[in-house]
């Protein structure tokens, strides 16, 4: 009998416990230790002559394109992208944000966060407990998965003005984004190729200096296996601005 009694107390006892329900984990949202809320103005202080301006055809110096990428490079022509309707080609979720322009950035919903660019007017959607959908037609900003990482630490790069020996700024941990479903497209304006088999990832990180301004780095990383021979890294940096007042959305442009 007794033996009987352990054997029911064990069955109640698991039945209790698989039938109790596990709690959430907590949405992008609530879990967020940076605000990136608000409206953003890019700072170009590297990249000058292939940021402000469409490069010269043939230009892409610094990328490490391979031998495939390059005859795609030498064969660029805007005026056939703009008779395709391809305008948007340099506008994608790998080369976007390295457009000068400002970002106006939200919560759609608890667990999406959306980022709003001016130049091109695309819209990023970065999904937090989300998994790509099986089937999904390949866009320009594709399909980004969202988790927080890491822990508040010094920056290690981006912009630092103005700064003493002792007064470093402090960093929240970062965003990190997961970008596939590309639709191909170019990492400059002037036809430098990224395939659909392009992986992004992308690491957000918010620092404050001394005198109150905001600052936003993102550090990019372009794997693609079709036309680059490693993977293309940036870092680019944005101010934050009081208000939308500057904030102009424009179409893209294939020039």
């Amino acid at each position: 009998m007794k033996a009987a009694f352990l054997l029911i107390a064990a069955v109640l006892l698991s039945t209790t416990i698989s039938g109790q329900s596990q709690p959430s984990p907590p949405t992008g949202k609530a879990a967020a230790t940076i605000d990136l809320a608000g409206y953003w103005v890019s700072v170009v202080s590297e990249d000058w002559r292939w940021r402000m301006v469409t490069p010269l055809k043939g230009d892409a110096a610094s990328v490490p394109i391979n031998a495939e990428a390059r005859k795609v490079v030498d064969a660029w022509d805007p005026a056939k992208d703009e008779a395709a309707s391809l305008e948007c080609k340099a506008y994608g979720a790998p080369a976007v944000m390295r457009i000068p322009g400002r970002l106006h950035i939200t919560w759609q919903d608890d667990n999406t966060l959306k980022i709003e660019t001016d130049a091109g007017t695309q819209t990023r959607l970065f999904h937090f407990h989300a998994q790509p959908p099986a089937k999904s037609a390949p866009s320009w900003q594709g399909f980004s998965a969202a988790t927080w990482e890491g822990e508040t630490q010094p920056p290690s790069g981006g912009i630092a003005l103005g700064l003493g020996m002792g007064a470093r700024p402090q960093r929240s941990r970062a965003l990190q984004i997961t970008t596939t479903q590309l639709r191909p497209g170019y990492l400059r304006k002037n036809g430098v190729p990224y395939s659909d088999q392009t992986v992004l990832k992308e690491y957000y990180d918010r620092f404050t200096e001394p005198n109150g301004d905001e600052w936003l780095t993102i550090t990019t990383v372009v794997t693609d296996p079709v036309y680059l021979s490693i993977p293309f890294v940036t870092t680019t940096d944005f101010r934050r601005e009081p208000d939308g007042s500057k904030f102009r959305p424009t179409p893209c442009s294939a020039r």
